[in-house]
Order: structure tokens, then C-alpha cells, then sequence
């Protein structure tokens, strides 16, 4: 891999090439990727799906919305710290071709902003329960019409598959999506596999997948485009990441692990003193402890040890990337820059408490259960409705379905796998409070 490709300004469709040095500094590219994804509707609709607590209606407990720009401001100040070293120890990226520090870090912020744009309701709930409509629920049925790859992508419904699918699909009047540059999609694409195999290894790389198989030649288009180390496992090719994906998955890390706690915190499911505790182990090294017995509230303690823990952070995910650089361009380093950290130890502590009294709440394992019914309930109703239209005689209800919902998915299509992603992709868009709304209509609660 060299910086040149992995940086490339290129777009789907381009006929021509485009340089850095020849592009205009007050509507660059990469930064136009990010505005046209905080201004798509996909990006929006975060606004209303979970990020800790399903359906939360509780005005300071982060949506996807709240995290995903969190992420973007981290992954900016981590893409711009790594961007300045890169530069100098390759000057010719600035001297020849014109590339700043300031790329890199709007190429991961623009990425880091779309990490999560592909993530259904409820949550990662909402990807299992997907997942098993398929596998043990009435879409199983569908198992025998599919090739085993596109049944695992519905078994094993995932995010980052669809968002790369939001990103780059084409619709009636609109090709390639959102047309992002081939730098920021590559950044984006976490898992650059699919499906099957499911882990072959245990590279960081391989724990999920990447992509659907509709969008299999763009994927591979993207890859090819930004020189991704090619790998064949068995018969089945996978890529290296792309160096930046690593800070992309760090500021993520960094956030969830941070912010999710804080949250927990002022939810009152973690006791302030006990979590202020290992909070301040994080920042043991960096803590004014004057100023800090100085703040009287436990929003203002929790503030303070929040941006000193992210900064923390972000230096040592930084340092590890850059200490690491070779091998992550030859693809051996695999694992999320955090898990190499000094403060690995605490990391895991929080998260360990996080998951105990914040994931495995009761508040959020009763709306868990309620999303597990309701997209199933609405996966069946859709998938029964464009399956009669195929297969036999639809009737009334499933014209009154086709009539309602059909719009947003293409039910017409006769290859059963592009309808099926298709209204797993529609459902996976909606919203908590729109998957709910639906959900009653379609069960008479609500007219």
C-alpha cells in the first residue's frame, strides 16, 4: 500500500483523475464527503435509534445521532495528530502532490461519521434480531431459494455491510449513492470481507463483514482504487484494512467506552463515586487535582475527566498507529489500536462495568425484547407480502401492505436475495419511534 492511492480523491463515475494539488481549498473533497453525509437522511434518521438505552426518552443519554458526530470530532483530532507525522516522514505527499495534515483528518472524520449510518433499531439487538428471523424465525423458509453467502448475510445481518450499501447504492436518478471519494469509503470499510468465511482468522479484520453481495464488484472497485493488500483464504478474497480504518474503529472505541460510561453515570446505573474512581485511574498522569476538587457537580466532574480521558486517548492511539505503521501497511497488525494501550487495564474495567450495569440493565433488556418482536413482526409482514406477489395469488392485506410500505423497497424484483436485503435495509432504516409506530399499525393498536 502507499499513501498516494490510499488518499484518493476519485468518486464513482469519475472519468477523469483528481489531484490534490488541483483541487480547491475551500470546498475540498474530502470535506465535501462529510457534508453529504451529515445532510443524508440515513444520517438523520440517527437521531432516533439507540445508542445505550432503547427508546429512551431521557433528553442527555446519547442516540446514534449524539455518537456518531462524537466520533467524527475525535477521529478528526486523531486522523490530523497522525496526518502531521505522516508528512514529515513523507514529505513528497505534501511537496509533490499537495496533500495536507488536515486531509487526513477530514478523511476519518468523514468516515467515522458514517460508521454507524447503516445500524438498525434497538440497537446491536436490532442487527441479532434481524438476524434470527432469518435463522430460526419464519425466514428460514427463504434458506433453500439463496446461495449460502447471501443467506449468511441475512443470518448474520450487519451494520457495517449495510452502511456501506447506503453509502454506495444506486437509485432511480442517483448513481453510486452519496459518491463518496474512494479514501473515505476505504477508511469506512472495517471488515473488508464478506460473509463467508465467517472468521477464518482471528485478524481484527475478519470479525464481521464488510459488505453485502449486491455491492461485491464496487467493494472490490473501492479496494482495487485505494491499493488494499489482497488476500485469498481458500478460494475467498479479503483485503487488508485500510491504514486510516484503524483510527476510525479508535475514536469509536474511545467514545463508546468514555461516553457510554458517563452516561451510565447520570442514568444513575453506575454510583458517581465508584465510577468517578476509575475514571480518574485513566488520567492519573494528566489530573489537576486543585482544579478538579474545585468542581461542585457531577456534571462538572464528569465533563472534565471525560475530555482529559479522550485526550488521553487520542495521544496513545496516535502513537501506537504511528509506531505500528509499517505493519499495518503490510496487514500483519491485527488488533484495534486500544487493545495495544498502556491504559488497556482500565479500559477493560470500565467496559466490564459498562456491560454489567449499563448493556445488561434491566431497563435495556426489556426493550431489547420488545425490538426483537417487533422487527420480526415487521420483517414477516413485508417479506410475506412481496413473496405472495411472486409466488401465488397476493391478497387483500398484502395489496394493502404493498400499497403502504412498497415504495421503499423494491418487492418486484424477482431475484428473492435483492428483495430481501432490500426490506432488511428499509427496516434496518427506520427509527426506534418509526419501527414502533409501524409496528402498532400493523397490529391494529394504532390508526
Amino acid at each position: 500500500m502507499n499513501w498516494e492511492q490510499l488518499l484518493s480523491l476519485k468518486r464513482q463515475g469519475d472519468t477523469h483523475k483528481r489531484l490534490r494539488k488541483e483541487q480547491d481549498e475551500t470546498r475540498l473533497g474530502f470535506e465535501v464527503d462529510y457534508d453529504r453525509i451529515i445532510f443524508s437522511s440515513a444520517f438523520r434518521s440517527l437521531q432516533d435509534k439507540t445508542q445505550v438505552i432503547p427508546l429512551s426518552k431521557t433528553s442527555f443519554v446519547h442516540t446514534r445521532l449524539t455518537h456518531s458526530l462524537e466520533v467524527s470530532v475525535v477521529g478528526r483530532s486523531l486522523g490530523r495528530v497522525v496526518g502531521k507525522k505522516i508528512l514529515e516522514k513523507h514529505p513528497h505527499l505534501a511537496a509533490v502532490h499537495g496533500y495536507q495534515f488536515n486531509d487526513f483528518g477530514a478523511i476519518v472524520a468523514a468516515a467515522a461519521l458514517a460508521h454507524d449510518i447503516g445500524n438498525p433499531p434497538f440497537g446491536h439487538s436490532g442487527e441479532k434480531a434481524i438476524g434470527e428471523y432469518f435463522k430460526t424465525g419464519n425466514g428460514k423458509k427463504y434458506k433453500d431459494r439463496l446461495t449460502p453467502k447471501q443467506y449468511q448475510d441475512l443470518i448474520d445481518f450487519e451494520g457495517n455491510a449495510n452502511g456501506f450499501k447506503i453509502l454506495t447504492e444506486s437509485r432511480e436518478g442517483i448513481e453510486g449513492g452519496l459518491r463518496l471519494s474512494y479514501a473515505t469509503l476505504g477508511a469506512f470499510m472495517k471488515y473488508p470481507k464478506e460473509s463467508l468465511p465467517k472468521k477464518p482468522t482471528a485478524h481484527i479484520a475478519h470479525k464481521k463483514f464488510g459488505y453485502f453481495q449486491n455491492e461485491t464488484a464496487f467493494f472490490h472497485e473501492v479496494a482495487q482504487e485505494v491499493g488494499l493488500l489482497r488476500h485469498t483464504i481458500g478460494n475467498e478474497v479479503t483485503y487488508s484494512r485500510h491504514p486510516l480504518t484503524f483510527l476510525v474503529e479508535a475514536a469509536d472505541d474511545i467514545c463508546y467506552t468514555i461516553i457510554d460510561f458517563e452516561d451510565g453515570i447520570n442514568l444513575g446505573l453506575i454510583e458517581e463515586e465508584y465510577a468517578l474512581e476509575y475514571l480518574i485511574k485513566l488520567v492519573k498522569d494528566t489530573i489537576n487535582t486543585s482544579k478538579y476538587n474545585q468542581l461542585a457537580t457531577t456534571a462538572d466532574r464528569l465533563s472534565y475527566l471525560r475530555a482529559l480521558a479522550i485526550n488521553t486517548l487520542i495521544q496513545e492511539a496516535a502513537t501506537i498507529f504511528l509506531e505500528n505503521e509499517e505493519k499495518i501497511f503490510a496487514g500483519t497488525f491485527d488488533s484495534a489500536l486500544i487493545d495495544k494501550s498502556n491504559y488497556e487495564a482500565q479500559i477493560t474495567d470500565i467496559i466490564k462495568i459498562s456491560i454489567a450495569k449499563i448493556y445488561q440493565s434491566q431497563e435495556v433488556t426489556e426493550k431489547e425484547i420488545a425490538g426483537y418482536e417487533i422487527l420480526a413482526t415487521l420483517l414477516d409482514c413485508y417479506c410475506q407480502a412481496a413473496e405472495n406477489y411472486h409466488e401465488t395469488a397476493p391478497s387483500n392485506y398484502d395489496k394493502l401492505i404493498l400499497r403502504a410500505e412498497g415504495a421503499h423497497f423494491n418487492y418486484k424484483n424477482e431475484d428473492p436475495y435483492t428483495r430481501l436485503i432490500g426490506i432488511c435495509k428499509y427496516v434496518a432504516g427506520l427509527t426506534d419511534g418509526n419501527a414502533l409506530l409501524k409496528f402498532q399499525k400493523i397490529r391494529g393498536l394504532q390508526v
